[in-house]
């Protein structure tokens, strides 16, 4: 017997998009049907069209291999807070590109006046192990070396990610830290982080809209047959971390009907026990991305009034 159950205003949203009807889900294993599924979905969940208070450059820089990797720097107009956030999209390791989050992080940098730095890192199964959290780092990296160009404080720089692209953000936070490069904090929006985590949990299999199949789905495709083993870096997965000491001060959010609701929250715990500072929030009756699912909800309003305020408080 379990308590858990959809806040109404998603479940309704939920039972409207299930009476229209939905393809079988992807096979375990099959990443290019779960990428081309979810891609599909993120186009039509996808909030409006970039707001023209909102400009975007785009730019590029090296990637530790040589390949070349493009970024674009959104900012608003009239707003120049000397804060800066380097972002890294969801899409379960496999999917998403700037593209489809063009919108997504347009409205945080119009809500915040935040500028953004988002990373086109490279996914997998192209790029296995580390390279994707060698990619955000790389995108940190540059920040700080342009940070004077762009009207950026360097002490004042963050990473956030959410999803998928919650491991290779929490994973540039260790790098980061290993290498001296200055970060204010990072922003873990319900985060992939663990892929140990490919075992159904019964209570939350029934409500879960990312997948445990999903999950191995996309942890085979980045880390091959390692997936579950000793041979896995923290850099990679980094719910593998054991000292996370001298990272940044993290803010994470997490949904209780999430598969990555235990891993977020262990992760804030061994942050904290690490002696960093930490803000953890857990939604009732929220599955992932329920923000994007059911935008009107309640709980979805106070999710992005809580990261708006984590953000202007750079």
């Amino acid at each position: 017997m379990t308590s858990l159950s959809y806040d109404p205003e998603i479940k309704a949203v939920l039972e409207q998009a299930a009476s229209a009807g939905r393809p079988a889900p992807p096979a375990r294993g099959d990443w290019e049907t779960l990428r081309a599924r979810t891609e599909m979905l993120m186009a039509a969940v996808a909030p409006a069209a970039r707001p023209p208070s909102v400009s975007v450059s785009n730019y590029s820089t090296t990637t530790w291999d040589g390949d070349e990797l493009s970024l674009r720097w959104y900012t608003r107009a009239g707003s120049t807070p000397g804060s800066a956030v380097v972002y890294s999209h969801g899409g379960g390791l496999v999917c998403g590109t700037l593209d489809l989050y063009d919108a997504i992080i347009s409205r945080y940098v119009e809500s915040s006046g935040v500028p953004f730095l988002a990373v086109e890192y490279r996914r997998a199964p192209e790029a296995r192990d580390t390279s994707l959290t060698r990619d955000v780092f790389a995108a940190i990296v540059w920040l700080h070396e342009h940070a004077n160009d762009l009207g950026v404080d360097p002490d004042r720089v963050a990473v956030m990610g959410d999803s998928g692209g919650g491991a290779p953000a929490a994973g540039a936070a260790i790098m980061a830290r290993d290498h001296g490069v200055p970060l204010a904090r990072q922003l873990l929006i319900y985060p992939m982080l663990d892929d140990r985590n490919t075992v159904p949990d019964p209570t939350l299999e029934p409500l879960a809209t990312w997948t445990y199949d999903n999950n191995f789905t996309g942890w085979s495709a980045l880390l091959g047959e390692a997936i579950g083993t000793e041979d896995v870096s923290e850099l990679a997965a980094p719910a593998r971390a054991r000292d996370l000491s001298g990272v940044a001060p993290a803010y994470l959010d997490v949904g209780e009907l999430d598969i990555f609701r235990d891993e977020t929250i262990n992760y804030a715990r061994l942050l904290s026990a690490c002696g960093v500072s930490v803000e953890l929030h857990v939604h009732p009756g929220a599955p992932h991305a329920f923000e994007g699912l059911a935008p009107g909800a309640a709980v979805s309003q106070r999710v992005l009034e809580d990261r708006n305020w984590a953000l202007t408080s750079l």
